[in-house]
Order: C-alpha cells, then structure tokens, then sequence
C-alpha cells in the first residue's frame, strides 16, 4: 500500500510539473526582442516565464503542446495609457477611482497640486473592463487618474490584467500632468500662470531635502507629500508624462527637458508632435499617442492627421499607442490605422509591446519574448494588426486564460430571448 501512494504520489508530481510546461509551437514568433522574428518557432514556457524561444523542431519532451500553425505569436500588449482597474463608468454617482476633486472639506489637505496621489489603492482587479481588454490580447497596462482638478494626475502604476489580487506590477511607476488647454482653464486660466506654477514646483521639489519628516520646517507650494513624491521625478527615476497636443506647447516641454536633462520625459497625447518631430527625437522624448486623432478637437489640434505617428517614428521618435480606457481593446487596430498611414509594420507592433515597457521601466518583465521574462504570450489567428484577426490565446504570466468577458455573457444572453421568466430576473 505504501509503494502505491508512492507511486501515486510521484504520477501526480509528474503531471504537475508537466502542466507547468507548455510550448507554443509552429507559429511566426515576434519576438520584439534581439531574436527578431522566427519563422515555425515555438515558445518554451516553465513556471510562468519564458525558458526559451527555439525553432519548432527543437522542443524538448515532456512540454504541453499549443499548436499555432499557420498563427502569429507576440508578447502580449501594453496598454501605454489608460485608467484600467480605476474605473468602470466614469459618469457614475458612486465613487470612481480615475478622478480626483479638491477635497474643500480637509482641514489639512495631504496634497496641494495632486503629485502625492498614488492610484495603487484604488485598483480593482475584478473589474469589468480587465476580461474586455484581456480577451483582445492586452495582458499588461499602465493605469492612472484620466481627470482631476489638481496640477498633477498623482503617480499611476503598471498593473497586469491577470485579474489576480497581485495585480500590481510596478506601484508609483509614473507622474503625469496636464499642459493642455483643457487644464490651463483650471490653474489661473492661462499657460502663462500654469507653466510658472509648474516650474516653481519641480524647483521646490529640487531643492527640498531628501527627508521631510513631520517636524521639518517647510513653507513651499506644495505639501510635504507632494515633494517627497516628486522627488523622484525631478531626479529621473520617475518617468514624468505631460500631455500637450499644439507645437507651441510640445516644444515647452521640450525646453523643460533641456532645463532638466536628468528628468525622464514623455509626451503624451502629442497630436501636433509631427511638427516638431526632429526636435523630440534630439531631446529625446517618447511618445504616446492615440493614432486615430485626425480631426481638430479643439484649436489645440489644428494640425491633426492620420501620418503623425508615421513620421514621428520617420524621425527617430519612439512611439507607444495609448486610448481612452474603454477602448485600449482597440490597440491593434490602431496601431494597424497607424501603419496603413506611414508607421513602419514591426515600429506598429512595438508600439503596444515593447515600447511602452521601456517607457515604465518594466521592459526586464514584459514587452517581448525572451528568457525569464513573464510569460505574457498572445497567438493570433493572423497579423495581429488587421482587423479580421483575433486573439485566439492569451497568457498571463503563463497562466492560459479564458476567453469570455462580460460582453461574451450579454451577447449569449440576449441570442435567445425565448424564456418563460422576464429577462430582468435572468442572470447572465
């Protein structure tokens, strides 16, 4: 009897350690990382990161096998820009997480201009939105407050789409603000009080000490909070994000980058940024953008047109795709739009890989396929930049997940309508 459960015992370890390889093969793998692209590849996963990426005839024995024959492997996508996990209707009379008020009834404010807010605390995990992007490949996201009052838009993280309760990749990974005219209107009604106060708190943040306990003297704009979090912006280990679409505005941030050259910058938004492509690609300053602007939204876009992204990149720029929240799902079609007007097809793809990765600093976890990276892997039916192609398995972390979100369950639900109980009391 005890040789069997020894026996038994040693099966199921097997199987384990069997489930915990898998090899995605037969596919055209993108790696996005110094492999390039392998034709009939396959990808080795062991416990949840890469092992290897190898051509198809060379996997070992012992692996579950994928069959992506006639499919396209990539890394999975990033979502450069988005309030995932913050919100989930964003008119709702409950409380949403992606946007901040002045708190009018705080006595002793923890924040003047919005820079010690931190979006780690508000994320949810379970929200809807997570499966909805998840099923259309994007297995990674960088995730921050989309509206607020304050100067800042607080320090936004890098969450994975796992929809685990770790689903915090990178806490305070990124400061972002606003130089727009949408948030001159709020900070004195005029670029030309928005830009002072900008500058004077980076200036303070520069010369604050590098510890302000509670019982340090300090009569800046800002609170202690806030300098201490802007700390590590001014000092380049936070990337800062300004949003700015008009050249004039574009090259502002451009000579704030020239006056803080340790500053890591990002441009965010950009619409006009073609028009001052050469000079963001000698600052350089990425940039992440939503390919599909076009048309003027406001006198600030006077210049928008489908070829920005295009020739950014043309002139060395690094371009990243980020969208409204709801429509990061979307990725790939835009970064598709983008490549039919101009973005060269592997520059569209790194634009929701490994570009925005290298943007947060998390480019050594995610972002393309190379040994000991996380196992964050999408086999497409076809070019995962068409329209027609879908995402036929996705991987987080080496975990396989499922292909159903809440608009799977609504479509099913309503398919047919022939029940003898009112939908209302019809679960999905």
């Amino acid at each position: 009897m005890k040789k069997w459960i020894i026996a038994l015992s040693a099966m199921m370890a097997c199987a384990t350690a069997s489930a915990q390889q898998i090899a995605i093969v037969g596919g055209t793998v993108h790696t996005m990382g110094p492999m390039g692209s392998v034709e009939n590849g396959a990808v080795l996963i062991r416990d949840g990161s890469i092992q290897s990426v190898v051509n198809a005839d060379a996997v070992p024995e012992g692996y579950e096998v994928i069959d992506a024959a006639g499919k396209v492997v990539t890394p999975g996508l990033f979502g450069a820009s988005t309030s995932l996990g913050l919100v989930e209707v964003g008119m709702s009379a409950g409380t949403v997480d992606s946007s901040v008020v002045f708190g009018e009834t705080q006595t002793a404010p923890v924040s003047n201009v919005g820079a010690a807010l931190d979006v780690q605390y508000g994320i949810n995990p379970d929200s809807t939105l997570i499966p909805v992007s998840r099923v259309e490949g994007v297995t990674s996201a960088a995730t921050g407050i989309g509206r607020g009052e304050y100067l800042f838009s607080g320090q936004g993280a890098v969450i994975t789409l796992s929809g685990g309760a770790d689903s915090v990749l990178k806490p305070k990974a990124f400061m972002h603000v606003d130089v727009s005219n949408n948030i001159s209107e709020r900070h004195g009604g005029s670029r030309a009080a928005l830009w002072v106060m900008l500058n004077e708190v980076l200036g303070e943040a520069k010369a604050a000490p590098a510890r302000l306990g509670p019982t340090s003297e300090w009569h800046g704009i800002t609170t202690r909070a806030d300098a201490a979090a802007l700390k590590a912006v001014v000092a380049g280990n936070m990337p800062l994000l300004v949003t700015a679409d008009r050249a004039s505005d574009i090259r502002l941030v451009i000579d704030l980058k020239k006056r803080n050259p340790q500053m890591n910058v990002v441009l965010v938004n950009a619409v006009e940024g073609w028009r001052v492509a050469n000079e963001l690609a000698a600052a350089n300053i990425p940039v992440i953008l939503d390919p599909e602007n076009n048309l003027p939204g406001s006198f600030d876009q006077l210049g928008a047109t489908l070829a920005n992204a295009g020739r950014l990149h043309k002139a060395g720029v690094a371009v990243s795709i980020g969208m409204d929240t709801h429509n990061i799902r979307l990725a790939t079609q835009h970064a598709g739009n983008a490549v039919a007007n101009g973005l060269p097809w592997e520059a569209g793809l790194a634009a929701v890989t490994i570009n925005p990765a290298r943007i947060y600093g998390v480019a050594d976890q995610v972002g393309s396929l190379e040994s000991g990276k996380r196992a964050d892997i999408v086999v497409w039916s076809g070019d995962p930049l068409e329209v027609t192609s879908h995402a036929e398995h996705v991987f987080i972390n080496g975990e396989h997940m499922g292909t159903e979100s809440r608009q799977h369950k609504l479509r099913d639900r309503y398919k047919n309508l022939a029940s003898d109980v009112p939908m209302t009391h019809v679960r999905p």
